[in-house]
């Protein structure tokens, strides 16, 4: 990029560490963070966060989360730069290698996701900011021969008596050779020029410009393209293969047979795709051929009739069941749905006899790095992570597949290949977010209040896969998010069931909350209806234990005009939800025409504690509700024959401009820890439509996609 003030650089793992043992004339600062930030389900590394300043007195974060459109590029420099007393247009950001000193300890891997980014660098990233700050005061003071109080730091300089200056630069060699002090002075909220403030996006300019460079930019000298054709059912393998006339095409430089299909590699990439669909090939497609969307719901709500394993026990539900007025019982169920990043998978690889270049999007270096190292033989110190701006991830950049495949393709040619799938490619070849079925009953007493729940949930884990550790008595911690209902019921019960489908599933954008949010706030809505109450109403006095869900729910409601008259043919909706360590609540608004639901106003309220840039906060919630919204009304992937029915968004829809609605987002100023904000209103606009299409047409949709013939 050429613009210095928005530059997002990449950096190898040697080159960072050569940086960082000795930059002529620089200063370098890992973070050793306090134990109270610290502590995190990893112990065996300390996270850390870096900041040099050069001799040039340019001022470098080195960033350990991708930028995927969420904004890590401008809100993690900010922490830095409000502590830093820099400009933070002066601040460039370079992306971290992969490494455990990366590792983000709200997930326990070098790891973007779990809207984690701002909760889990909140803190670290402003002592690093003052560390440095301190320690380039320190190095004023020694130089002029004068006491640390005396000086202080203002826009990139510290200033000492009777106008005496130095910028950054001038003491950063001098800085660098000073202890780092343990326990950094922060400032105080009211004294901060940007951390909370809505500052425009460091990114902005290269994307506009063309300069910023995403996976599928990445050109390296010698490299050359490959296209791979991959079974169409899922996991099968290649029985035979005829190259004849596809090695007689144009630019065709090799074709070769990986572990998951046969790649061609061309000069250009249209060559390499053009003559991969020449290849004639005799597929082994596996048992999964069996597979279809009939077979697995079959199977699912069979499961479903099985107990799981209990994650919350309160009082008892079956005694409060059974004395209860008025009971109510319904099943949810939601669908496979894909990832659908606007850019494909692809990543480049150069594979050499003592080394591996990767350079790509990818949400999880530390596991890019680790296949790398595996499937080479080689010490992941061999391995260098280069990563570039994703065009989505969406937690389809988590896994790595399309990582090894270029490894792979790479190490057979014996040249730098970059690998790219085409749309149809990665709509077949996803890791599906799992379809499932919840059922829920409750208990009303006389007056109407619910008094019993049962919450019984059935769908895979992605989590015995990825992470199997993680997954213990039974219990998938990301299965369960949402699922337990902050209301005030004296009498609950939940469990879950996993149940493996076949079909391969992975983490999508809001993971289980989506999953769970939609049943639990339809179910709300049921026993509302059921006990003759407004919606909001009844909601609102179950949260008397809950200050910061009640409140959202009320200022969602006065945003909305809740309870007072719409447009003709106009109904609202209500739902909320606790995620990622947000409270959010939402509105919509809608009208139903000849069987066409249209969402015409989503009001959201949230409170995310801590913000660092509230304008990144709104551009979340805008994406977030957008891409709920295509899951609520159109999402769904299905199967027959063991292939995937869906292939280009002609097949799988996202909401377009036409059918977009006003989204209204309203932040409460909050003194709470950072939450995430990426994720929760793609989780909780479905049931918040369907409650508003309930309110339209008087009919129950508990299947998603929202379907109403």
């Amino acid at each position: 990029m050429s613009d210095a003030k928005s530059s997002v650089v990449n950096t190898s793992r040697r080159t960072f560490l050569k940086a960082g043992a000795a930059v002529s004339g620089g200063l370098v600062i890992g973070v050793a963070l306090p134990e109270v930030f610290a502590a995190g389900p990893v112990t065996t590394s300390m996270p850390n966060a870096w900041v040099r300043i050069g001799s040039d007195n340019q001022v470098t974060i080195y960033s350990a989360r991708s930028e995927m459109g969420q904004g890590v590029y401008t809100a993690m420099p900010t922490l830095v730069a409000e502590e830093l007393e820099v400009d933070l247009d002066k601040i460039k950001v370079e992306v971290a290698p992969a490494g455990e000193v990366y590792i983000n300890m709200l997930l326990g891997g070098q790891l973007t996701g779990g809207s984690t980014s701002v909760a889990e660098g909140y803190d670290k990233l402003r002592i690093a900011g003052a560390q440095a700050r301190m320690m380039l005061i320190s190095a004023a003071a020694q130089k002029w021969g004068v006491d640390e109080s005396k000086c202080s730091a203002q826009h990139g300089s510290v200033f000492g008596p009777k106008g005496v200056r130095a910028n950054y630069g001038q003491l950063a060699e001098a800085a660098s050779k000073l202890p780092v002090p343990k326990d950094p002075k922060l400032k105080d909220a009211k004294n901060f020029r940007y951390v909370g403030k809505s500052i425009k996006r460091l990114d902005t300019p290269s994307k506009v410009n063309g300069t910023a460079e995403f996976g599928i930019d990445v050109k390296l000298p010698g490299m050359l393209y490959a296209a791979l054709a991959q079974c169409p059912v899922i996991g099968g393998k290649v029985v035979s293969f005829d190259a004849a006339k596809a090695k007689g095409m144009p630019g065709v430089k090799n074709v070769v047979q990986i572990t998951d299909g046969v790649a061609v590699v061309a000069d250009s990439w249209w060559r390499a795709k053009t003559a991969r669909d020449a290849v004639v090939i005799t597929w082994d497609e596996g048992p999964a051929k069996a597979m279809s969307s009939g077979s697995i719901d079959a199977g699912l709500k069979a499961a479903a009739m099985k107990p799981g394993a209990v994650f919350k026990k309160q009082g008892d539900a079956d005694a409060g069941l059974k004395s209860a007025a008025k009971t109510l019982e319904a099943s949810y169920e939601m669908p496979f749905l894909s990832h659908s990043p606007m850019e494909p998978m692809n990543f480049t690889a150069d594979v050499k006899p003592d080394s591996c270049l990767l350079v790509g999007p990818t949400q999880f270096q530390q596991m890019a790095e680790g296949v790398a190292a595996q499937m080479l033989g080689m010490k992941p110190s061999q391995i260098t992570v280069r990563t570039t701006f994703l065009g989505g991830g969406f937690g389809r950049r988590i896994d790595v597949d399309f990582v090894a495949q270029a490894i792979e393709i790479s190490k057979a040619v014996g040249a730098p290949v970059k690998l790219v799938w085409t749309r149809e490619d990665d709509m077949t070849h996803d890791f599906y977010r799992p379809t499932s079925v919840h059922t829920l009953s409750g208990g009303l007493d006389a007056s109407g209040k619910p008094v019993a729940m049962k919450f019984h949930l059935t769908s895979s884990s992605v989590t015995a896969r990825l992470f199997p550790p993680f997954v213990k008595d039974g219990l998938d911690p990301f299965m369960l998010e949402a699922a337990a209902i902050p209301y005030e019921i004296p009498n609950q019960l939940a469990d879950s069931l996993i149940y493996e489908t076949g079909l391969r599933v992975g983490y999508w954008r809001s993971v289980s909350h989506a999953l769970n949010a939609f049943a639990n706030e339809s179910f709300m809505d049921e026993l509302a209806l059921a006990a003759g109450k407004d919606p909001y109403e009844f909601r609102r006095v179950l949260l008397d234990k809950h200050p910061r869900l009640k409140n959202v729910l009320e200022l969602a409601a006065a945003k909305s005009g809740w309870g007072k008259p719409l447009p003709a043919g106009r109904f609202r909706g209500i739902g909320l939800m606790e995620g990622y360590g947000t409270s959010m609540a939402q509105v919509a608004e809608v009208s139903v025409k000849d069987g066409v639901i249209k969402v015409h106003r989503v009001v959201v309220a949230a409170d995310l504690g801590k913000m660092v840039n509230p304008n990144i906060v709104n551009q979340q919630i805008e994406s977030s509700v957008i891409f709920g919204l295509s899951a609520a009304l159109y999402g769904e992937i299905t199967l027959k024959d063991g292939r995937i029915e869906q292939t280009n968004f002609d097949t799988y829809p996202v909401v377009r401009m036409p059918a977009s609605p006003k989204v209204e987002a309203h932040l409460v100023a909050s003194n709470e820890k950072p939450g995430g904000i990426g994720e929760p209103a793609t989780a909780l606009i479905s049931p918040t439509v369907a409650n508003a299409v309930f309110a339209a047409t008087g009919k129950r949709l508990r299947k998603l996609p929202l379907r109403l013939a």
